[in-house]
């Protein structure tokens, strides 16, 4: 395990987006994207993804210059082209685009067609939370999951994110995705050699599996939930709901037909729309009532529930968000922490790229 400091992981990561041609402030915001995914502890969506969208550019599928746009709007509403644009770029010129109808109308609500993967949900809804609004972020993404009682893989894990601001506390914020875990949690797991828990994912004959490597082995992720009996069937349809608002609503690729970001999966033909879909929101809070008053009850909703009684007095509980941003606290201080494998291959990215070499602290 290596541990670097936050601005020299900011400055190796800029290197690499610059390399293939993004322009300083995308990929400033690139950069920023990737690695407060890792200060929050969430390093499946962090600098270990460098490689993948290394990978779509030399595909030809990742535009580093692109000119994202609205091609249709609404007082409240708009629909942005990401000219297949980094998602990491795209998402945040949507978010702008909702919280500037939502300071004039109270909220607004964007659609995203033809863009690439766009990193944590949570940076995207943070952005609102910021800004004293109610932020609210969906991705679809690679076809892994399979729909309660199929084999067959039809959607991505299809995150879903709210972030709410608070007042003495930081923001509560539900980022999960609609599948049992992550893809990135098996990617995880496979790095560091170990097995992942039954109930994430299927072998290809539809068996029940612990082994990571089973979804890139022809294997499925199951959808949140699990099984039928344990309620998976709430999970396909708020990984459905994603799939709709990101892909059907903005016109880009949905289920079966969205453009994988994994490297062993590859486009199918006669895709329906283009690229991947976001769809972003943002509500501003005093469009309901004073923001004085929902923090201070957000505060004492939070004091609430982290004072409430314990099954072990060991754990307590842990309020959405809070274990990430106690994570950037941390890593702030003492260095982002990138296992063996992630730093290996950002060494090998770096020579291919002929960019200066990452060093640990």
């Amino acid at each position: 395990m290596n541990s670097i400091p936050e601005e020299r992981l900011r400055a190796f990561t800029y290197s690499i987006f610059k390399s293939i041609g993004c322009p300083d402030a995308d990929a400033a915001l690139a950069t920023d994207v990737l690695v407060t995914a890792d200060l929050r502890g969430i390093d499946s969506h962090g600098v270990a993804r460098l490689s993948g969208y290394v990978r779509l550019w030399e595909n030809g599928r990742l535009n580093s210059t692109p000119n994202p746009r609205a091609v249709h709007e609404t007082p409240t509403t708009a629909t942005v082209d990401g000219d297949g644009g980094l998602g990491l770029v795209v998402a945040p010129y949507a978010m702008e685009i909702a919280m500037e109808k939502a300071r004039q109308y109270g909220s607004g609500w964007v659609a995203i067609r033809n863009s690439n993967h766009f990193g944590i949900a949570g940076y995207h809804a943070l952005k609102a939370a910021a800004q004293d609004m109610i932020g609210y972020a969906v991705t679809n993404a690679s076809p892994l999951v399979a729909p309660t009682f199929s084999t067959e893989r039809l959607l991505g894990t299809n995150p879903i994110c709210y972030a709410f601001p608070a007042g003495e506390y930081p923001p509560v914020v539900v980022d999960m995705a609609t599948s049992a875990a992550a893809n990135g949690k098996l990617e995880v797991a496979g790095r560091a050699g170990k097995p992942i828990p039954e109930g994430w994912a299927l072998r290809a004959d539809g068996h029940a599996t612990t082994d990571a490597a089973a979804v890139k082995n022809g294997g499925a992720l199951l959808p949140l939930g699990s099984d039928r009996e344990h309620g998976s069937h709430k999970g396909f349809g708020l990984s459905a709901t994603v799939d709709i608002l990101s892909g059907v609503l903005s016109g880009a690729n949905y289920g079966p037909w969205v453009p994988p970001f994994v490297a062993y999966l590859q486009p199918v033909a006669d895709q329906p729309g283009e690229g991947i879909g976001h769809f972003v929101g943002a509500m501003r809070v005093d469009g309901f009532r004073p923001v004085a008053d929902f923090k201070a009850n957000m505060d004492q909703w939070i004091g609430r529930f982290k004072g409430a009684k314990r099954v072990d007095e060991q754990q307590p509980v842990i309020i959405p968000g809070e274990p990430e941003y106690e994570a950037a606290q941390k890593n702030r201080e003492k260095g982002i922490p990138l296992v063996e494998a992630v730093w290996v291959d950002l060494q090998q990215l770096a020579a291919k790229l002929g960019v200066a070499p990452l060093k640990a602290g």
